[in-house]
């Protein structure tokens, strides 16, 4: 018998594993449409989710106020957290996604901190403050755990050399929640960021290109040096989100001609309050570092729609006898630009939330953000003008309930 390359033997584990999970789980509902609601004039509608730790909870509230009213992703993109939110989503049908996020999340943050908090802020704080000690401490069940012996007491070289932590329990969580098999076979788009440990490039792992495993959900969220770098092929790879903590340009550059509804989930703020002490100095200058460019992104999007529209108004001018083949070809290309919505929807901080936020994971702080995704979400689904497609020649617009008052 012939022995097996490890990319075989990747296969033939995950493979193995969704067979287990298939044969205990319940069968697709008949019927159940894969793609739900969307607007007039849409073509796609998208599910964008930054990175943010133990926020991501907030993510999976969005996506249940969006299940609730039928709009269903086409396509999911992530970047750390929001990769594994995106893997899970993507990996199920409709019927399953939320019990397996809920599963997730609930997992993840079983441990209990307290037996008992007080009312109020000063004690909430010292309970958060705990639990993100906890954390550091031993680790999240079913994520990582501390490495024994830790980096500081590994030679060069070792495999615990570079990390504080081990993501092996998240890779036997990938394997049980997501069906790699459903996931591949691309019904759902899926993509997530991540960036080369030796060139620094930034990337995407997309489904439309290759075979997603669950070291491509992993190497998007290995953020150094808490958790260790991914190998996949002879590369390895570190959380996208040192380089670029949203994946909402890689929609924006596809050349796909698409209209497209995007909500975008962000789990940190680019305004904030001034600092009062040095905690909140250390929240600030993570939530300045980790927020994404949203609007950067869009008026650059803007700007390079303009100069598209004005290169097809001056073409269309000329006589065609006079266009070469390629003026043409553009002129064409132009004539039908796509249009996006964007409705942005960022996780807004709680005044006993300190720095340690993103890994601060009690089952308490969890469901408050998943509540808060969830209300925001039910606030925004509400404006109902705020679904449609821009009107023509517009090309983007962006909402957020959060600015209304802008």
């Amino acid at each position: 018998m012939d022995a097996k390359t490890p990319d075989q033997l990747l296969e033939a584990e995950v493979t193995e594993r969704q067979q287990a999970a298939q044969s205990k789980a319940p069968h697709a509902q008949p019927g159940h449409p894969a793609h739900g609601w969307r607007p007039e004039r849409c073509d796609q509608v998208a599910l964008v989710l930054q990175g943010g730790g133990a926020l991501g909870a907030y993510q999976a509230g969005v996506y249940q106020a969006l299940h609730e009213e039928n709009i269903e992703p086409d396509w999911v993109s992530g970047v750390s957290i929001g990769a594994i939110n995106s893997a899970i989503i993507a990996g199920n049908p409709p019927h399953q996604r939320l019990d397996k996020l809920r599963t997730f999340w609930e997992r993840i943050t079983d441990r209990r901190v307290w037996l008992y908090t007080p009312d109020g802020d000063i004690f909430r704080m010292a309970r958060n403050a705990t639990s993100a000690f906890m954390t550091m401490t031993m680790g999240q069940p079913g994520f990582f755990g501390p490495r024994n012996p830790g980096p500081w007491m590994s030679l060069a070289g070792a495999v615990s050399a570079t990390s504080y932590y081990d993501t092996a329990p998240l890779r036997e969580t990938l394997l049980e929640l997501v069906d790699f098999n459903l996931l591949n076979r691309g019904d759902v788009r899926f993509s997530v960021g991540a960036v080369n440990v030796i060139s620094g490039n930034f990337l995407y792992f997309d489904n439309a290109k290759e075979t997603i495993a669950p070291e491509h959900i992993m190497a998007s969220g290995a953020l150094p040096p808490a958790l260790p770098m991914v190998k996949i092929g002879t590369d390895y790879f570190w959380d996208g989100g040192i380089v670029s903590n949203t994946p909402l340009q890689y929609l924006l550059d596809l050349d796909e001609n698409l209209n497209s509804l995007v909500f975008q989930v962000d789990l940190f703020s680019t305004r904030g309050a001034l600092p009062r002490d040095i905690q909140d100095v250390m929240g600030r200058h993570k939530d300045i570092m980790y927020s994404s460019r949203t609007r950067y992104n869009t008026d650059v999007y803007r700007r390079l729609r303009n100069w598209k529209d004005r290169t097809y108004e001056a073409l269309a001018k000329v006589p065609d006898e006079l266009l070469t083949d390629n003026d043409r070809k553009l002129r064409d290309e132009l004539a039908d630009m796509p249009e996006i919505t964007i409705l942005h929807l960022i996780y807004q901080q709680k005044s006993y939330e300190g720095h340690a936020k993103d890994h601060e994971f009690s089952a308490t702080s969890m469901r408050e953000h998943w509540q808060s995704g969830y209300e925001d979400t039910k606030r925004t689904l509400k404006r109902k003008e705020w679904l449609a497609m821009p009107p023509e020649g517009m090309g983007c617009v962006i909402h957020d309930v959060h600015r209304e008052q802008d």
